[in-house]
């Protein structure tokens, strides 16, 4: 049935497809800036600098004549080198510090005689045989300005929740049209300004408001899609955004692989989605915004348009659909006064009583969760040892059927018997992956793509369950308040992955932890598959308290005519963002 509406899409909707596949290319070049700092900003093998030319160098039991041909032998940070320069000083250099031999003897690694401490006064020496100029290396956040080096991803990750509640308000109010153009500008613009950067602070700025457009794109994206795509392919189009996400992970790999010089790397996946900056002006306002904004003519202009792509010869009237809603309204208002001053409603009615109460808490700690493992699977993939560029690759690529996978069992099984055995089961690879041996890499790449494709599962799906778990009155909220647990969730995710310093399988273990107890709680969530959405939060509890009851009391759902009459002119939007 999911295969056949997206061909149906496809064939008869000529005008929507070319809509809907000219914004999700842009999803790509998000997916490459969320991702870009794994190579960007990586810390190679190094040790302090020192002060003179080297005669000799000594590793262990092996001698060169230079650092450079040490670093293959380099294991550990623990390490040191001891060098010789040509006037006879013989200095051991570790990570941090180095020390210069009182007595010269003959050259020997081990030494029990009196050394002198200093700083890396003369920078520091950094192994090149992977990447010749990284972040880290251009400005030296090694050592005590490590920690520079490591707000690098959260910074960005602030800007994108930041960036998704600007520009998301900023949409509805001058429309998606605008925000997509400026936004995809921006991304080009400010991707290009990165690699040009002359200082640390600069570079962060100049990322943090790249990464407000890459959000608001993504956000923006989602709701222009949604606003254009009909319902019989809505499920499988709104997924599918994240796929083009992912295959921006993959040419993340693939970039970092040609191009191993930082600056040159970040201008190459800047330009790599330049076509839709220069074609993104053709785009269309969505009609549904037009008509909130009481802008029939050019509501009715775009109508037109997408009736002669689509080669309908008696396109739709907003006139006269309109009319039709003028007197449904006033036969409402009519019918019961007290709807005409409708109630506003704030975060504190998603815990309105303990049965709303306790799904929010739920709702919220999924979105948590899928965000914080999605980044901790896709940041940790470069170390977990092999390539790290077919590492992050395959990490990408893993998401592609997951969400294939998503639309098909959510509609088969039901959105709550889908999430709870692939959050359990991302929970149990986490498990898995402690217990195989570090020697075998291409297990632990194998168990880390199914923690992803787990994960990436209970992610796509959870867009759709929380709209479908809430009443109409408080459905745009809630589906906000857990995108922003999502956000939330990637700005704590990079902390997470540092924690490998503390333990190799901490991250894991978080996100394991989290996992289960998500798919746990999620047991208590009623089924939605199947149901008409809720109008009232007192029929939304009913819904998690007797299912016969529900169904009874509530409405039959309206038929897909009905649907998009609604929509025309009720459409609620939701908003979405890695």
């Amino acid at each position: 049935e999911g295969f056949s509406s997206v061909k149906c899409f496809l064939s008869l909707y000529r005008f929507q497809a070319c809509v809907y596949f000219a914004s999700v290319f842009q999803a790509m070049s998000c997916g490459i800036h969320y991702l870009a700092s794994v190579f960007m900003a990586v810390t190679p093998n190094f040790v302090c600098g020192f002060p003179g030319n080297v005669s000799s160098v000594l590793f262990h039991n092996s001698s060169a004549s230079s650092i450079e041909d040490i670093w293959t032998l380099w294991t550990s940070t623990e390490n040191y080198i001891v060098v010789q320069l040509e006037n006879g000083e013989i200095w051991e250099l570790d990570q941090c510090s180095r020390s210069k031999r009182e007595v010269n003897l003959d050259l020997a690694y081990e030494y029990k005689g009196n050394k002198s401490v200093f700083p890396c006064s003369d920078g520091f020496l950094y192994d090149d045989t992977k990447w010749k100029s990284t972040v880290v290396t251009q400005w030296d956040l090694v050592c005590d300005r490590e920690w520079l080096a490591k707000l690098i991803q959260p910074m960005f990750m602030l800007g994108v929740l930041i960036g998704a509640v600007i520009f998301g308000d900023i949409a509805d109010r001058l429309g998606r049209q605008r925000v997509i153009w400026f936004t995809s500008a921006g991304q080009f613009v400010f991707g290009i300004a990165v690699a040009f950067t002359f200082d640390y602070y600069s570079f962060v700025i100049v990322r943090f408001l790249l990464a407000m457009v890459s959000s608001g794109y993504l956000v923006v994206a989602f709701v222009y899609v949604t606003e254009f795509v009909g319902i019989k392919a809505r499920t499988w189009a709104s997924m599918h955004v994240h796929a083009f996400f992912a295959m921006g992970i993959m040419i993340v790999a693939l970039v970092g692989f040609l191009a191993r010089t930082w600056w040159v790397y970040q201008i190459f996946l800047s330009i790599a989605t330049l076509p839709f900056v220069l074609c993104c002006w053709m785009l269309p306002e969505t009609p549904f915004w037009l008509l909130s904004e009481e802008r029939y003519e050019d509501a009715q202009k775009v109508i037109d348009t997408m009736a002669r792509w689509n080669k309908v010869s008696t396109p739709c009237k907003v006139s006269e659909l309109f009319s039709v809603q003028q007197d449904d309204l006033a036969s409402g208002r009519t019918g019961d006064d007290d709807t005409s001053s409708a109630k506003k409603h704030n975060i504190l009615d998603l815990f309105c009583n303990w049965q709303i109460a306790r799904r929010t808490i739920t709702v919220w700690l999924i979105w948590f969760t899928g965000s914080l493992g999605y980044y901790v699977f896709s940041l940790s993939s470069v170390s977990l040892g092999g390539n790290e560029y077919l590492n992050l690759f395959l990490i990408g690529a893993v998401e592609l059927p997951c969400y294939i996978i998503a639309c098909v069992a959510m509609d088969k099984l039901g959105r709550r018997n889908t999430l709870i055995p692939f959050l359990i089961l991302s929970a149990l690879i986490c498990v898995l992956i402690m217990f195989i041996p570090q020697d075998f890499n291409i297990l632990i790449i194998l168990a880390n793509m199914a923690g992803k494709f787990s994960i990436g599962v209970a992610f796509g799906l959870i867009y759709l369950y929380t709209a479908e778990l809430y009443p109409t009155i408080v459905r745009s909220l809630a589906v906000g308040s857990g995108s922003m647990m999502c956000r939330v969730g990637s700005v704590v995710a990079p902390f997470c992955v540092y924690l490998r310093s503390v333990w190799i399988f901490m991250p894991l273990l978080l996100v394991g932890i989290m996992a289960l107890l998500s798919g746990i709680l999620t047991i208590m969530l009623p089924e939605t598959l199947g149901k008409p959405l809720t109008n009232t939060l007192v029929e939304a509890t009913e819904m998690g308290r007797n299912k016969k009851s529900s169904s009874e009391k509530t409405p039959p759902a309206p038929s897909g005519a009905e649907l998009e009459k609604i929509e025309m002119f009720g459409q609620e939007k939701v908003s979405t963002d890695k």
